[in-house]
């Protein structure tokens, strides 16, 4: 099975529990998901089958779009529900109104520390890996932008919030973070992403249903692969240039002189590889999937 399937996380899994899941419910080895998702949190991860998995690098830079809460009054070592309080509960004595002056901090482009319990690599290890043996993770600050950020209600020591982030932005820091500025500590108790990159919940499949179809439905539920990498325009070729482009080799796309990616199919829906603009109307691919 080849193309993107695009499933709705429960909570209690990890993302490479539901890359299992899905290799045992479409046969297809190949699996790779989109963008890890921890434990906790639920909602859109977008996987990669078959063939596909060789674009995943044409994905990286993709935004996200949460809920969620942050509860007040402790921080913890993982910057969320599932770990250890960091110091005693203290009462949170600001308002809503309060809490968000003190959230306008957390808009546009700033410098973000990431929690030390992440998949973030160091030096190719798994900084949470790192955490839990105890061994010191030394994680440097990442460029990220936050395109939004609504405290929407507070009840009791919890706000409901909505963010827009960019790709490598973690909502664990903001609420840890959020909670230092309101001097009594905070941690991310809930989380839900509702779209990542183009992909919304809308498109999901969840787990339960996805055990209940068979390959051919669960093919029905992809989307259209021409809808995948949108900023990349579509062409469709012949079945010589397909043969030139299958064996690597510079082709003429005259039609799409000005694009520096496209994306080239030999019919409706069977994508054959990724090329890139050489010079003029020349194209070189770049990845070949067929």
């Amino acid at each position: 099975m080849n193309g993107l399937l695009v499933l709705d996380k429960p909570a209690g899994i990890t993302s490479h529990d539901v890359v299992s899941i899905v290799r045992r419910a479409t046969g297809e080895r190949s699996v790779g998901h989109l963008g890890t998702l921890d434990p906790m949190a639920t909602g859109v991860l977008p996987l990669l089958l078959g063939k596909y998995t060789r674009l995943a690098q044409f994905f990286g830079q993709a935004e996200k779009q949460y809920t969620g809460d942050i509860r007040f009054g402790f921080a913890t070592d993982t910057f969320d529900a599932e770990g250890t309080p960091a110091a005693e509960p203290q009462a949170l004595t600001q308002s809503l109104d309060e809490l968000r002056v003190l959230a306008q901090h957390f808009h546009g482009e700033m410098d973000q520390m990431p929690p030390v319990f992440s998949a973030k690599k160091i030096n190719g290890v798994p900084a949470h890996k790192l955490a839990r043996a105890g061994k010191e993770v030394p994680v440097k600050p990442a460029r990220i932008c936050i395109h939004s950020f609504e405290l929407k209600g507070l009840e009791g020591d919890t706000a409901d919030f909505a963010m827009h982030v960019s790709a490598g932005g973690y909502v664990r820091s903001v609420a840890h973070e959020l909670g230092q500025f309101a001097g009594c500590g905070a941690h991310l108790s809930s989380l839900r992403r509702t779209q990542a990159g183009a992909f919304t919940l809308d498109q999901a499949i969840t787990v339960d249903d996805l055990k209940t179809l068979n390959v051919a439905e669960i093919e029905a539920r992809l989307p259209h692969p021409r809808t995948l990498l949108p900023e990349m325009p579509s062409v469709t070729v012949d079945e010589q240039t397909a043969g030139r482009i299958r064996n690597g080799m510079q082709v003429n796309v005259p039609e799409f002189s000005q694009a520096s990616l496209v994306k080239v199919f030999t019919g409706p829906r069977e994508m054959i590889a990724i090329a890139r603009r050489i010079a003029g109307t020349l194209m070189q691919p770049i990845v070949v999937l067929a």
